[in-house]
């Protein structure tokens, strides 16, 4: 397909989403760089071997993917042109966002009630980089959040129909990244020790 051809509309569409695709990747490529010098530092003396990873953080992976059900439902219901299940959905998806963010706040007072800490005399390597790792997929989820707010605003203001949902499906595509993202870093750090 000649991405040069179609109507304005239909080039600004194509243009939209490939950026996003464009920060989608790069974003996997920060990650895995993270995760791989999670590997790599695993070969020092002081490594942690037998930790355990906070409830909340399975918790909060059960959290994120009910939150990315409610959004596949929400964008069902917007194609079908059902405007009040479309409105309960998106709301129900954002107060799963909020509740995910919540228990990965959980999950960092359950490492420090083990005795762990970001930095500092209690800290070691191995926590250092699950703090980060956690941390910084925080970071998205907000991000991602920020744009669910908009879709939820553009809703409610009838910029969407079955016809017109570039917006919504923009914020789909990145909520479910990182949703993905965080199913792949918890079994990462539970998985590998």
């Amino acid at each position: 397909m000649d991405l040069t051809q179609g109507s304005i509309e239909e080039k600004n569409r194509r243009a939209k989403k490939m950026m996003l695709w464009f920060g989608i990747v790069s974003l996997i490529m920060s990650f895995a760089g993270w995760t791989s010098a999670f590997v790599v530092s695993s070969s020092r003396e002081d490594w942690l071997r037998d930790f355990q990873l906070p409830n909340a953080f399975a918790i909060s992976a059960v959290i994120f993917v009910i939150s990315s059900l409610t959004f596949i439902l929400a964008k069902r219901a917007l194609k079908s042109g059902n405007r009040k299940a479309t409105t309960i959905y998106l709301l129900v998806t954002l107060v799963l966002g909020v509740a995910f963010i919540f228990n990965q706040f959980v999950g960092f007072q359950e490492l420090m009630a083990m005795g762990y800490n970001f930095t500092g005399p209690t800290s070691n390597i191995t926590m250092t980089y699950i703090f980060l790792i956690a941390a910084v997929h925080i970071l998205h989820v907000v991000v991602a959040l920020v744009c669910l707010l908009v879709v939820i605003y553009n809703h409610f203001k009838q910029k969407y129909n079955t016809e017109k949902t570039l917006g919504f499906e923009l914020a789909a595509t990145f909520w479910h990244f990182v949703d993905f993202l965080w199913l792949y870093l918890f079994l990462f750090l539970y998985f590998f020790r």
